[in-house]
């Protein structure tokens, strides 16, 4: 018997073997995930840049990882013991469930032969009362961009663990200080980007920033390049809270429809970012009062890609039929890939009910609210 070369990622596998010990797909002839067209070339995203580090492993939940195939238990071996199938790397597919209410999905999607995107997350127990999201996506053509977008959203989570200050004398004065955390958290996110970066390389590591912060009724979001936070409230609006650095957002700013825009050759070029040559690391910022229930979405283009509109992501939350935060961010990111997963995906969620956060205080949730949202460039 021959060696066998991947028909996925083009990897030599020993004769005889039964899945592809680079990416996991079956040798047998179909992918253990759902089966999807593959691309043309030349409608593929760019490759990554070879590593030369190792990603350090981000913190996961405890206990035996599920197969993402059958659902079994996967092995010290990293294989399933049902089915067998190879599962992926803890970076290249990643779980984070810091509270009932909070949850995130990071995934290596279909194409990429490794994941670039990075999450972290931190939530309050109280459903409601606090939570953090953060997502970073690294740039593809850079170097050691899946190191750098892991300690960069690392950082953004510490920098922003402490809660906003109250009592500042006036809401201008509070939303300066929220902008003021933001620009920390960004300056704290670049540091860490550079700080894992060769100084000698001439493709230094770079990395999309979005961060949406909950505390009861404010949602407040600050974002660089083109990852983002949406609003998805039950029975109401969507809404696209953040607005991108990009050249598709250009030409929309100048009467380009959106469709148009981003299906453009570059749709995808980025205006801002992190890392060592970026020209800018201030970030757009934004404030949101919200007065019912609904979803906080944080997602990199892996997976706004393929439902771009909030109504669309909006449909395929309503599609789920969950209220589970986890179950619903892994229903997305199969979503994304079902799609043909040409790029990494995260998803990171948060549900959020103000009224019973001010009924848990002591608030009158009849109360009216601000309801509006502040846009800023820091």
């Amino acid at each position: 018997m021959t060696d066998t070369t991947c028909p996925s990622c083009g990897a030599v596998a020993a004769a005889g073997s039964k899945f592809c010990e680079s990416c996991g797909v079956s040798l047998g002839g179909e992918s253990p995930a759902a089966p999807v067209a593959t691309p043309a070339l030349d409608d593929l995203s760019p490759i990554s840049a070879p590593t030369r580090r190792k990603a350090t492993d981000p913190v996961v939940d405890t206990g035996p990882r599920p197969c993402l195939v059958c659902q079994g238990v996967v092995g010290p071996d990293g294989y399933c013991e049902t089915c067998g199938a190879k599962a992926p790397t803890e970076r290249d597919h990643f779980r984070e469930t810091p509270a009932s209410w909070v949850a995130g999905v990071c995934d290596r999607g279909i194409v990429h032969h490794r994941n670039e995107d990075a999450m972290a997350l931190l939530a309050s127990e109280t459903p409601g009362e606090r939570a953090v999201l953060v997502v970073l996506d690294g740039v593809s053509n850079s170097i050691d961009s899946d190191v750098a977008s892991l300690a960069g959203a690392q950082a953004a989570r510490e920098a922003l663990r402490t809660p906003f200050p109250h009592g500042m004398g006036t809401p201008a004065s509070r939303a300066s200080a929220i902008t003021q955390a933001f620009v920390t958290a960004a300056a704290a996110a670049n540091a860490a980007v550079v700080s894992v970066t060769d100084p000698a390389s001439t493709n230094p590591a770079s990395a999309t920033f979005a961060v949406v912060v909950v505390e009861g009724d404010l949602l407040a979001h600050a974002n660089i390049g083109d990852s983002r936070v949406y609003w998805l409230p039950d029975g109401g609006p969507a809404v696209q809270l953040t607005v991108d650095d990009s050249a598709a957002q250009q030409q929309m700013d100048a009467g380009v429809p959106r469709a148009v825009a981003e299906t453009s050759p570059q749709a995808h070029a980025i205006t801002k970012w992190l890392g060592r040559d970026a020209p800018d690391i201030t970030p757009r910022t934004g404030q949101l009062e919200i007065t019912g229930p609904g979803w906080v979405l944080a997602c990199s283009d892996g997976l706004w890609n393929y439902a771009s509109e909030p109504e669309a992501l909006a449909a395929q939350i309503a599609a789920a039929g969950t209220v589970e935060p986890l179950e619903l961010a892994l229903a997305l990111t199969a979503f994304a890939n079902a799609q043909g997963g040409r790029d990494n995906i995260t998803a990171a969620l948060a549900r959020v009910e103000p009224a019973a956060i001010a009924q848990d205080s002591g608030q009158n949730a009849s109360e009216p609210a601000l309801d509006h949202q502040e846009e800023s460039d820091g």
